[in-house]
């Protein structure tokens, strides 16, 4: 999906973003601290409405609310004559994931053989445009690439949902109407502006548009017009998708030079509570503790690195810096920065993940999820309110009970440990 407010995307702990299917830059999101898809969704969904005058009335008042805040009477037309509601995206907005999936699950995917060979051919067949977006903004070319990959396999999965009916089904009956709303006033600045029409403005259900998945407040705070048409074309025109993906990067902070991560090795007994994305200090710091660099060399000076070890001690480590933070302002979600990252180096010729995951650990559901949260709270363990997303308060919980049992407090969440935790029948 993509950009805006941030992200409406996905719950906590190894879930792309739900708000838009794909991710992208900015679409609101109460954050997520991992990511990967929806395994399969819940079988019971709650029902869209289908009282088609409601929704007919719900555009009336928002037609006359954009007229009076400047928009003209033809884009007004051309949005809103034939708007239709579209009970797909209601389902698909109210779909809750019943699994979510581990992080390597969405890596394999993710970084896949097939998208690190498609990814070199895309990047040969458009190198004079993505290189001018690289050396214009300091963001290197494999770093966008990457995104494009990730966000719509290289543009040919972007969606073909009409942008305005989308956003106009969300503002009447969707889960965030207001954000929904907003929205939809930047799409209709957008065809009031020229630059794509209704027809042509497709893309995800939840509004994310374009080979890189932009919300339409995020098209109209960064899309360029790269190879000078008058439009700024993030659905047919490559410059304009690269020159515009590499100005949101380049906006949220991006530093030149700088890499976004390192695979690392941690020492024994090495203090887990550390591997959190608040916990920062020089690389330099992290070298005394004994991290070290997996490939033996020394670690990349970053001022402001953490250590994020997504399968606790059963699995890699990386050191991450400030353009991994950049990274998640396009996508909260720790995972798919990692995706983004790993990709760009496959892209740039260098290897991938070096240590081995734990692939016998199978994902819980969200229920089991609340279940331990609950079993670890009723045990002194506080996890905070149980709600089936495994964040910093649910690993903090499992962190304090794996001590007290004295094993490595990794605050790795598995199938074994919730059994461990269930009450005996």
């Amino acid at each position: 999906m993509s950009l805006s407010a941030r992200r409406l995307c996905l719950l906590s702990v190894v879930l792309l973003p739900l708000w838009g299917c794909q991710s992208g830059p900015g679409a609101a999101s109460p954050a997520a601290d991992a990511a990967g898809t929806p395994s399969r969704e819940a079988a019971s969904m709650a029902p869209a409405r289908p009282t088609a005058p409601s929704f007919a009335a719900w555009v009336a008042d928002f037609r006359r609310e954009a007229a009076a805040a400047g928009i003209d009477a033809a884009t007004l037309a051309a949005a809103f004559d034939d708007a239709t509601y579209l009970p797909e995206v209601i389902r698909r907005d109210r779909a809750q994931p019943e699994f979510s999936r581990r992080v390597w699950t969405y890596l394999d995917g993710a970084v896949s053989p097939a998208r690190i060979r498609r990814g070199h051919d895309r990047w040969q067949a458009h190198r004079s445009v993505i290189e001018a977006a690289a050396t214009r903004t300091g963001v290197p070319a494999p770093i966008l690439v990457a995104i494009w990959g990730i966000e719509s396999s290289y543009g040919e999965h972007f969606g073909d949902v009409s942008t305005i009916d989308a956003l106009a089904t969300l503002g009447y009956d969707g889960r965030r109407p207001d954000f929904a709303r907003r929205e939809l006033m930047a799409a209709l600045r957008i065809l009031a502006r020229g630059d794509i029409d209704r027809a042509h403005m497709r893309g995800s259900w939840a509004g994310a548009m374009g080979h890189t998945q932009f919300l339409p407040s995020s098209f109209e705070r960064h899309a360029r017009d790269a190879d000078g048409d008058g439009r700024r074309d993030i659905w047919g025109s490559i410059a304009d998708v690269m020159a515009s993906t590499a100005d949101y990067l380049a906006e949220a902070g991006w530093r030149p030079g700088e890499p976004w991560g390192v695979e690392v090795r941690l020492p024994r007994g090495f203090d887990y509570a550390r591997t959190e994305l608040d916990v920062r200090a020089p690389a330099a710091d992290w070298a005394e503790r004994g991290v070290t660099a997996v490939d033996g060399g020394s670690l990349p000076a970053l001022a402001d690195a953490s250590v994020i070890a997504p399968a606790g001690a059963q699995g890699p480590a990386f050191l991450v810096g400030h353009n991994f933070r950049v990274i998640m302002r396009y996508n909260a979600s720790t995972s798919y920065a990692l995706a983004v990252g790993l990709l760009a180096d496959r892209l740039a010729g260098r290897p991938g993940v070096q240590g081995d995951w734990p692939r016998e650990q199978a994902a819980l559901s969200h229920d089991q999820i609340r279940l331990l949260q609950q079993a670890l709270n009723a045990r002194g363990f506080d996890t905070g309110t149980p709600d089936g997303v495994i964040g910093p308060a649910t690993r903090g919980g499992v962190r304090a009970y794996q001590r007290a049992r004295g094993e490595t407090p990794d605050g790795f969440v598995t199938r074994a440990l919730l059994e461990r935790l269930r009450p005996a029948s």
